[in-house]
């Protein structure tokens, strides 16, 4: 028979390959590092070929260990997918998730579903991870994480996601300004107007153009904002005008100022999903998950 390489030996190799140093790729295995290089060369001996290429400045794969990482990760993706229909056939919801969540949703959302989460699922464990939606769905697609709050609409073929609310955008404004003298907002208001959004890379400005039928920000589209905190302090020190989702104006994201919100009476919404990996054996817990979400 055979002799392959043991689970523990693989997750060494991915370590090392992710950390380029052999102390920090110990530390997030829980190892000395002298027991990972121990079992790297133990996998080499066994394999019978040199995977990693020592100096005393850095730490390289060879083409053959970067390719064997990759075939690695998935055997450990799919180790990690056993256990973890194990634990979903015995008690949904329960043990360790790993949910990545924008930072558009995340601080506004969060703090209003967790505590009936907790009540509801007392044995989940929740690890949360913020971060922007490209980054979040190569974690979720390389099984760093189990799920994603995203907004949609997101193309990407390698999940499956469920809507679970709606969140309307709103203008928000200085007294002072001229639409602030408007009961509501139409996008032809917008056409012109110094309209300030987040910086590219943010789901949140193409969904906020689209839903506002605009081809780009107005006057002052060169200011952009790296957070929804960083815009209302510009709009505040009247740089401008921005759109904010009204989840973040309940979430307070405009508390210390005195800032006008407007409805939007044309625009779309962007749409708040839960998405997974459509090989995840948990996808039954996710939809659960989704459902509880959605009544909140």
């Amino acid at each position: 028979m055979k002799i392959l390489p043991t689970l523990r030996q693989l997750r060494y190799l991915v370590a090392l390959a992710e950390h380029r140093h052999f102390g920090r790729a110990a530390e997030t295995c829980l190892a000395t590092q002298s027991t990972l290089s121990a079992g790297l060369q133990e996998l080499e001996n066994l394999l019978g070929v040199i995977l990693v290429e020592r100096t005393k400045r850095k730490v390289m794969l060879t083409p053959l260990g970067e390719e064997i990482v990759a075939r690695a990760r998935l055997v450990l993706r799919g180790a990690e997918d056993i256990a973890d229909l194990a634990t979903a056939s015995a008690e949904p919801l329960s043990g360790p998730l790993r949910l990545g969540v924008i930072p558009t949703i995340g601080p506004y959302l969060l703090p209003r579903v967790l505590p009936a989460l907790r009540d509801a699922y007392p044995n989940l464990r929740l690890y949360l991870r913020e971060d922007l939606t490209a980054r979040l769905l190569e974690r979720l697609s390389s099984g760093d994480l189990d799920a994603v709050l995203i907004a949609l609409p997101y193309d990407s073929p390698e999940m499956e996601s469920m809507v679970v609310s709606e969140d309307p955008f709103m203008l928000a404004c200085p007294p002072g300004h001229a639409l602030a003298a408007k009961a509501q907002i139409y996008s032809a208001d917008l056409m012109d107007a110094d309209l300030l959004l987040l910086e590219e890379g943010h789901c949140l400005r193409e969904h906020a153009l689209a839903a506002c039928h605009l081809p780009g920000p107005g006057k002052n589209g060169g200011i952009m904002g790296t957070s929804l905190a960083t815009l209302v302090q510009m709009v505040a020190n009247n740089l401008g005008v921005t759109l904010l989702p009204q989840m973040a104006v309940q979430g307070g994201v405009l508390a210390g100022t005195n800032l006008l919100t407007r409805p939007l009476a044309d625009a779309g919404n962007r749409l708040i999903g839960l998405a997974w990996r459509p090989s995840s054996p948990r996808k039954a817990e996710f939809r659960a998950l989704g459902d509880f979400l959605a009544c909140r």
